[in-house]
C-alpha cells in the first residue's frame, strides 16, 4: 500500500482529501502544520508528501528546502492557494515536483499523485541507446546509480530535475518540443501554455552548465531544445 505524507492546517480540507485517497487505496498520515511536517518527512518513509503552501510555525516552502537538505528525495506535490507563475516556481525550485492550485476537483489530485508516483519508479522517454549510462562532452547520467556528473565532478539535482534531463540526454541531438518534454518527464497534460518546462531548463542550466565554456542545453527559438554539443 503507497504511503502518503500529507501536510495540511486546514481541517476541511485534509478531511476531504484523506477520505478520498483512504477510499482509493492510499495510506495517509496527517500532519496539520510544518514543523511537525517536515519532523513525519524526515523520520519516517513515504511514498509522496503533499504539502500546503499556508502552513503554521513553518511554511510548506520552508518544510520543502529543509527536507530536501535532509537528503529526502519522496517526491513533493504543493497544494497551494497562490496561483502565480512566481509563486509555482518558487515552489519547484525550493525542490517539489509538481503544484496543483486550490480550489481543485479530486480526480485532478489524484492524477496528479499518481503520475508523480509512477515517475518515481520510471522515466517515460525513448531510449536512444540500451545502456543505463548516457554520456555527451564531460557530461555522464548513470541511470542505475541515478547520479550526474561534469568533468568528474557530481551534480546534485531534484527528482525533475533528473527526469527532465535524462529524457534530453536520451535523445541528444533531438529537438523536442516543450509539449515533447512535459509528456515525457511530467507525464501529465499540463495547459499548453505553462512554463514550467522553460523554468526547469533554467535550472538545469544553471546546474549542469554553470560557468563551462561548453554549453550543451540549446533552445531552439520556436521549436523547443535540444542537448547537444555547440
Amino acid at each position: 500500500m503507497k504511503k502518503i505524507l500529507l501536510v495540511e492546517d486546514d481541517a476541511n480540507v485534509a478531511s476531504l482529501i484523506m477520505k478520498g485517497l483512504v477510499e482509493e487505496g492510499y495510506e495517509v498520515s496527517l500532519a496539520p502544520d510544518g514543523e511537525m511536517g517536515y519532523n513525519m518527512a524526515t523520520q519516517h518513509s513515504f511514498n509522496l508528501i503533499m504539502l500546503d503552501i499556508m502552513l503554521p510555525n513553518r511554511s510548506g516552502l520552508e518544510v520543502c528546502r529543509d527536507i530536501r537538505s535532509a537528503n529526502v528525495h519522496t517526491p513533493i506535490l504543493f497544494l497551494t492557494a497562490l496561483s502565480t507563475a512566481e509563486n509555482a516556481a518558487l515552489g519547484l525550485n525550493m525542490g517539489g515536483d509538481d503544484y496543483l492550485v486550490k480550489p481543485f476537483k479530486f480526480v485532478e489530485l489524484l492524477a496528479r499523485i499518481n503520475a508523480l508516483l509512477r515517475r518515481s519508479t520510471s522515466v517515460s522517454a525513448k531510449p536512444v541507446n540500451t545502456d543505463d549510462v548516457y554520456t555527451i562532452a564531460d557530461l555522464t547520467v548513470d541511470d542505475k546509480a541515478k547520479t550526474v556528473t561534469r568533468s568528474g565532478t557530481a551534480i546534485s539535482l531534484t527528482a525533475t530535475e533528473y527526469r527532465l534531463l535524462l529524457v534530453l540526454i536520451k535523445n541528444k541531438g533531438r529537438v523536442l518540443s516543450r509539449m515533447d518534454l512535459l509528456e515525457a518527464a511530467w507525464d501529465i497534460n499540463f495547459n499548453a501554455n505553462t512554463n514550467v518546462v522553460d523554468v526547469y531548463i533554467n535550472y538545469l542550466r544553471k546546474k549542469v552548465e554553470g560557468n563551462s565554456e561548453t554549453k550543451l542545453i540549446h533552445t531552439v527559438i520556436g521549436m523547443g531544445y535540444v542537448l547537444k554539443e555547440a
